[in-house]
């Protein structure tokens, strides 16, 4: 990717290009680039929608409007959010980024193919964030027009009620979300679905694919109760399987937008897959699943004998603990309805049937939401009520994903629970065994059994494990710290700050040009504090700018960035910082003040070095602004080939750590570019001269006392971690979700090496 444009294709994409493409969008790519079978689509990306904002002068007007909303305020919330779509709505697209839309959309395919326009916010499908449907998906799209104005509907739901509700409640600045839209060719599903590829609780390797006919979107909204299939991974079998009596399924009409049909009679109850498909939706599962390295939530289409994988996100609710609701406990009452468990736990409380969305002001805390389906629309109801019980849906339906991540105990697809209930019966629902019974809980329930609810087997006081190796964790977004933090990390080896700058959507140079310095470093601040104070007396090493010019080009000051053939290998990281003094000066200023209020445990990491004079130049250029460089920790990415070579030098020159960057180390010393298809399945972590570069810079460091770490993906693959642990690797640092599967796999790779030295001199 030479340079930041409006429209980029799948194949230029991959999973490091969430600020530009989106969570939906970056998923799709690197499906793509692992060989799953993905529709064709492209991206209009987020620098189009910011460029959209500033180029109509909606920006400031946009945002002031959403400054200080009361989210609580049903009224207030709904207002403002009709207002501010309006004006993106109202607002005329620039000339340049209709006509590239236009263009892509006529290079997809002939004849006004038909597609899909899903919208792909900078906030969504994270791995820390996987919230569901908080932005507009538009289906059966065809002919220039209907594009572009369904991509402008999708901008404009960025600012729809839920959407604005949920960034509140996560933590989410409005100014720095931004959203893409992907294009994609409409699959005219005979059948579809979606699919966990591990179980979404409890963490085991059970691929759970629930279907029914016609387009995916019915088993999504939990318009029907879904056909549900078992698929045991360790013994490759399907083990267990309901079929549904399945009376609606959604359809493209004419040439644009979905209608509910009734089925007929004789397919209502006739089963969906073969066990060879279900077979055959599970490979697709566990590859995407191993490619991650984390369980992914998957939505499938099958045409005649082709399956098509439409997307893949991480499912975050694994292991988490339920909150307990109502008085919890077990019940002695009669059982008044049977479903799905869709997120463990144990509620009683007093009923309150919503049959549409007029019905939620009569809500309240503690209640047991019964519905026929939730949708987006009900969040700010779901979060207040004890527990959820729906008529329709299964496992993948919105509200099952939606009451797992809030941790709220819910029972989904009891047929009947709308009619059987009234409001104001007391009942109990367990989440897990999907029952719903008459009255109270009879016995309260400890915190700790819900706990274990939440992971069946798991023991209730479990010691930690400790293990000699610190294990840290990545971070990218102030927003993730808490959840960073929970995982119980023994600090942070990797800060990137590049997001946080990213995401106030102005260059740094944009700021000292006018002279709005005091502003960037003030909102930087604040953001790397977020993380600091999420982990105190815990090393957080906070890694300077590194963005190439292509990240910045589309941003307001952008325009003054160069052009670069490849910007990967050009004016980035420590180079681009050394040369721009004043840009180095602000973020240096940011690190200063955090030290002078006694956050010592903060560590500074410079990027793409590849020399030691440009780490002692770094240093003298801090010490001249005012820093004691010899009471602050100051290390080095090793990513270059040639830091690696140097490491003693480095060593010499005062390096106080070091940290692998794998993602850059491999594809430098190899010469293949990782998000090139052409050369992609040439790029080789475990490459005998990657390992060999690592092997001996680790060597070199533990001579000299030098803490070395590795924070590139590798460090969240329990085989290379095991590798490197072998090779005397001090720390690690993994993404957020692989903490758990890293501890463990370092703590008991460091008693098999006692207990093989142990025996070795016993023999």
């Amino acid at each position: 990717m030479t340079e930041m444009p409006n429209i980029l294709w799948l194949e230029a994409i991959s999973k490091d290009d969430i600020p530009l493409v989106g969570g939906k969008g970056a998923s799709l790519g690197e499906m793509a680039s692992v060989g799953l079978p993905v529709p064709k689509a492209f991206v209009v990306t987020a620098q189009a929608f910011r460029k959209f904002l500033v180029q109509t002068g909606l920006e400031d007007s946009l945002f002031d409007l959403l400054t200080d909303v009361d989210v609580e305020n049903s009224e207030e919330l709904e207002d403002v959010s009709r207002n501010v779509k309006n004006l993106v709505l109202d607002a005329k697209m620039p000339d340049d980024i209709k006509e590239e839309i236009i263009q892509a959309y006529g290079t997809m395919g002939p004849d006004n193919m038909v597609v899909a326009v899903r919208s792909s916010a900078t906030a969504e499908d994270l791995p820390d964030a996987s919230f569901a449907g908080q932005q507009e998906t538009y289906l059966n799209i065809r002919g220039d027009a209907a594009v572009v104005e369904a991509v402008q509907m999708c901008w404009a739901s960025l600012y729809g009620a839920r959407a604005i509700y949920y960034r509140a409640k996560q933590g989410f600045d409005d100014r720095t979300v931004n959203i893409a839209v992907v294009v994609q060719q409409l699959i005219r599903s005979e059948k579809s679905g979606v699919m966990f590829s591990s179980h979404p609780v409890t963490g085991e390797p059970l691929t759970i694919i629930e279907g029914s006919w016609g387009l995916g979107e019915a088993v999504v909204s939990g318009s029907v109760s879904p056909d549900k299939y078992v698929y045991d991974r360790r013994l490759k079998k399907v083990f267990d399987r309901m079929i549904s009596k399945k009376e609606y399924m959604i359809v493209p009409i004419g040439d644009h937008g979905t209608e509910l049909v009734e089925i007929p009679n004789d397919r209502q109850e006739e089963p969906i897959l073969s066990d060879a498909e279900v077979e055959a939706l599970a490979a697709f599962a566990e590859i995407s699943e191993e490619h991650y390295n984390v369980p992914q939530d998957i939505e499938w289409a099958i045409v005649g004998s082709t399956i098509y994988i439409l997307q893949s996100r991480p499912i975050t609710t694994i292991g988490m603990s339920t909150k307990a609701k109502g008085t919890g406990g077990q019940s002695t009452g009669a059982v008044l309805l049977e479903g799905n468990g869709a997120s463990p736990g144990v509620a009683s409380g007093p009923v309150i049937i919503v049959h549409d969305i007029k019905d939620l002001g009569k809500v309240k805390e503690g209640d047991i939401l019964v519905t026929k389906m939730t949708n987006p629309d009900m969040v700010p109801a779901m979060r207040k009520v004890a527990g959820i019980v729906t008529d329709e849906g299964g496992m993948t339906c919105h509200a099952a994903i939606v009451s797992r991540e809030l941790g709220t105990p819910a029972v989904v697809g009891t047929k009947k629970a709308t009619k059987t209930l009234k409001d104001g019966d007391i009942i109990t629902l367990d989440g897990e065994k999907g029952i719903v019974y008459e009255g109270a809980a009879s016995v309260a329930a400890a915190p700790a059994a819900v706990m274990a609810a939440a992971v069946p087997g798991a023991a209730i006081a479990a010691a930690p494990i400790i293990t000699a190796t610190s294990i840290k964790v990545n971070v990218s977004l102030a927003e993730a710290a808490a959840r960073a933090a929970a995982t119980g990390a023994d600090g942070v080896g990797l800060l990137r700050i590049e997001h946080m700058i990213l995401g106030m959507n102005k260059t740094p140079g944009w700021y000292i040009s006018q002279n709005k310095e005091e502003e960037f470093i003030t909102e930087l601040y604040n953001g790397i504090k977020v993380v600091l104070d999420a982990f105190p007396g815990k090393p957080v090493w906070v890694r300077t700018l590194d963005a190439p010019t292509d990240e910045f080009r589309n941003m307001l000051g952008g325009e003054s960035e160069p052009i670069e053939h490849n910007p990967m290998l050009g004016w980035r990281g420590i180079r681009r910082d050394l040369q721009s003094p004043d840009q180095f000066r602000m973020q240096i200023e940011v690190f200063k003040r955090l030290w002078d209020r006694g956050y010592d445990n903060l560590g500074l990491m410079f990027p793409l070095v590849g020399h030691p004079d440009e780490f002692l130049k770094a240093k003298a250029l801090i010490a001249g602004w005012g820093v004691d460089v010899d009471a602050v920790e100051l290390g080095i990415m090793v990513e270059i080939p040639s830091s690696a070579i140097l490491i003693e030098d480095f060593c010499k020159a005062g390096i106080s750590f070091a940290s692998f960057g794998t993602n850059d180390l491999i594809q430098y010393t190899l010469a293949i570019d990782r998000n090139n298809e052409l050369v992609s399945s040439m790029y080789r972590p475990k490459h005998p001269a990657v390992l060999k570069l690592i092997r001996d810079a680790i060597a070199v460091c533990r001579q000299y006392g030098v803490e070395c770490s590795i924070c590139g993906q590798a460090g969240s693959d329990p085989k290379m971690v095991e590798w490197l642990i072998e090779n005397g690797i001090t720390s690690v640092s993994a993404n957020i979700d692989a903490i758990p599967k890293i501890r463990e796999t370092a703590a008991r790779t460091e008693k098999r090496m006692i207990l093989d030295a142990v025996r070795l001199k016993n023999a």
